[in-house]
């Protein structure tokens, strides 16, 4: 991964944070697009410059068009080209029945979760060129479909699966490479910001594994996905999530 620039949307918390971090140790230059706290990406940024390699940090709302076309014009400005995205920003907003969440919830999650991350792909598969590589950041939930708490979201990533699998095709010509990642039960403060705190330790308590997974285990399987390793796999999703 030395020597590339790589783009990270949500890249200044939680499992966006670690990928940034250990793509820094690898020395690639990274992108970390944001949306709201200044403070947390102004850390992030003097954690990546301390490991040798470059980074510019670029605020912008990713539900709008016009939002995600100034993070991709100040990567291609500040870069020598984008070697790679992970599209990782999104948000579960609330915890709880889909029958008790108010439709403007909904369409919110869905829009952060699902509408953002397919617009942020078509533009990521523009910028890059032959050999580059996108990550689409899944959940565990797709699959599951996490009743009695965020089936909405669920329903979302489920969409983000499939645009990495239609999208791996249509790109496949250009030699650029669509890869999906499903985290599942990960410690970050996502349910805390949604309202559920404990929903970590409660369900890892269930968990196969007898724990939830870390950032820093997600950010490995990027790492992977991101690196000649995996030049043979594209427009599938793999999970990490402890057997679940």
């Amino acid at each position: 991964m030395a020597q590339r620039t790589v783009l990270i949307t949500g890249g200044t918390r939680g499992i966006g944070r670690a990928c940034a971090l250990a793509l820094a140790a690898e020395g690639s230059d990274v992108v970390l697009g944001y949306a709201r706290d200044d403070a947390a990406a102004a850390v992030t940024k003097a954690e990546i410059i301390d490991a040798g390699v470059r980074c510019l940090t670029v605020r912008a709302d990713l539900t709008t068009d016009e939002g995600i076309e100034t993070l991709f014009a100040a990567a291609t400005e500040w870069s020598r080209g984008i070697d790679a995205v992970v599209n990782n920003a999104g948000a579960t907003l609330n915890v709880g029945s889909l029958l008790d969440t108010p439709t403007d919830v909904i369409r919110r999650v869905v829009d952060l979760n699902l509408t953002s991350a397919i617009l942020v792909a078509r533009r990521a598969v523009r910028a890059l060129g032959a050999g580059g590589v996108l990550v689409n950041i899944s959940s565990g939930a797709a699959t599951t479909g996490s009743p009695g708490e965020y089936v909405h979201y669920a329903a979302a990533k489920a969409g983000v699966d499939a645009l990495t699998k239609g999208l791996a095709i249509e790109a496949a010509p250009g030699h650029v490479r669509v890869v999906g990642v499903a985290p599942g039960t990960i410690d970050t403060d996502i349910h805390a910001s949604a309202g559920d705190p404990d929903r970590t330790a409660r369900v890892a308590q269930r968990h196969p594994m007898g724990r939830a997974g870390t950032v820093t285990e997600v950010a490995s399987v990027v790492l992977f996905a991101l690196s000649e390793g995996a030049s043979y796999i594209s427009g599938t999703t793999l999970r990490v999530a402890g057997g679940v």
